[in-house]
């Protein structure tokens, strides 16, 4: 049962943190820094953007994906009438290994979600001074969807839950034939005393001073303010102008193949 169990989680682990919305965002990411790596060398934002780089970079280079992926194929599948035969387990030097890591990761996300609501609270809070606005404005709504990421898919909770299962087989291999691979450290049997924070808790604190440190609109009216009636209405007029021509030329378009130039 808890080889099972173990199995299971390391599944949703493993699919949470390879899934496209981490990578895709990480792509974007490392994009903006190039793009900008010249002009904003010393910038603020920018150099928290960088943190959040790094942050995303250790966590692929510890291969914590291809870790799971070796347990679960060390893990046998056993059927329900097989449930009580003997069966070959991983070994302890594994299972060390593997927790060792979960753990590294749970912090390096810790970090990572620290560093993503630092760095979108000055995106922010120089967006409002008017200072390098398309930056900024793409720093903030990239910030915003890699920290939603990470918590909609609750990738810190399924870690959590795995170094549970892993902590309990650990136990229970370690009692059947000791043989320690990690020395020095003593695994924590409760992971929340190790993080040093309540998961859920941290996660709302972040959300509020996210939402709340600005008003939603406030940053948006300073760097468009409202236009004058006058201004708008013509504005308006224009609008439907134009919708009201294209509709006319719909037809004529239509039959003109959008590879050849339109005179």
């Amino acid at each position: 049962r808890c080889l099972s169990a173990l199995r299971r989680r390391c599944s949703i682990a493993g699919k949470r943190l390879s899934g496209p919305g981490l990578a895709a965002e990480g792509r974007v990411l490392r994009s903006v820094l190039y793009a900008y790596h010249r002009k904003l060398l010393r910038h603020r934002p920018y150099l928290a953007l960088q943190q959040v780089e790094q942050c995303l970079k250790r966590l692929w280079k510890m291969n914590l994906v291809g870790c799971l992926e070796t347990l679960i194929e060390l893990i046998p599948k056993k059927n329900a009438s097989e449930a009580h035969a003997e069966c070959l387990v991983p070994s302890q030097p594994m299972l060390e290994t593997v927790a060792l890591k979960v753990l590294g990761g749970c912090k390096l996300i810790l970090r990572l979600l620290d560093c993503c609501c630092k760095a979108f609270l000055l995106s922010v809070k120089h967006l409002c001074s008017k200072e390098f606005i398309l930056l900024n404005t793409l720093a903030s709504g990239l910030l915003s969807r890699l920290w939603f990421v990470i918590q909609y898919n609750c990738v810190l909770q399924t870690l959590t839950s795995l170094y549970d299962a892993l902590s309990t087989v650990l136990h229970l291999v370690s009692e059947t034939q000791q043989t320690p691979y990690i020395k020095g450290f003593t695994f924590p049997s409760d992971i929340n005393d190790f993080l040093g924070i309540n998961i859920s808790s941290e996660a709302k604190k972040q959300k509020a001073k996210m939402l709340t440190t600005k008003k939603s609109t406030s940053w948006m009216k300073k760097l468009f303010p409202a236009m004058p009636e006058a201004v708008s209405k013509a504005g308006k007029k224009r609008k439907s102008e134009t919708c009201t021509s294209a509709m006319k030329n719909r037809s004529i378009l239509s039959t003109v193949d959008i590879g050849e130039t339109v005179v």
